[in-house]
């Protein structure tokens, strides 16, 4: 069974979709305290922390399942012109980006952590058999009208998601195409996590 270190519903719904059996412990990592200039490296940072911290959790439990045979971390932020941009903090702020944004092609990055749930160390204090990468997808937004723009941010759904927009929800009404994996979008990559758990 995959314990799920992360709070999002969206990658929950993944898993739950793919029949992938697994529980979920939020990490309480400070994600403000880990910063990379790239956003591809940032969100793998992002991600072994969090699995890492669960783990540790597990490692320290003394009702640890035996059935948690590994902790899987995830992290996404989107990529335009340079700016990382993770969750809008206010409404303003995503009515901004998505002015800007409407009509052009973005980065979605997913930081990926695998990690046994039992906690082995190896010589150099790094985890081992960690599985660690980001997966990326190209997102070409829908050219909307301001009014249109306004409208998905009233909604509140732009303000709950890496980039300010949510693929499976009236988000994916704002998308007009995607080059590379579907899932990676909404919050996992389910054929990457298929092969690192060697499911048929």
């Amino acid at each position: 069974m995959l314990l799920l270190a992360s709070a999002s519903p969206a990658r929950r719904r993944l898993l739950e979709q793919a029949q992938i059996p697994h529980q979920v412990r939020v990490s309480g990592v400070d994600e403000d305290q880990i910063q990379h200039p790239d956003p591809a490296q940032l969100v793998q940072l992002l991600a072994e922390a969090k699995a890492l911290a669960v783990q540790r959790t597990l490692a320290q439990s003394a009702e640890r399942n035996p059935l948690i045979t590994a902790v899987l971390g995830c992290d996404s932020v989107l990529a335009f012109e340079g700016e990382v941009f993770g969750k809008p903090v206010d409404a303003n702020e995503a009515v901004e980006r998505w002015q800007r944004m409407r009509g052009r092609w973005a980065e979605l990055h997913t930081g990926h952590c695998l990690l046994p749930a039992s906690l082995a160390l190896s010589k150099n204090g790094a985890a081992a058999e960690m599985q660690r990468t980001c997966v990326t997808t190209r997102v070409l937004f829908a050219n909307l009208t301001d009014a249109e723009v306004e409208a998905y941010v009233a909604s509140g759904e732009p303000l709950q998601c890496a980039g300010g927009f949510a693929l499976e929800g009236r988000g994916g009404c704002c998308v007009e195409q995607l080059d590379g994996c579907y899932s990676n979008v909404i919050g996992l990559s389910l054929p990457l996590l298929r092969r690192w758990l060697g499911l048929s």
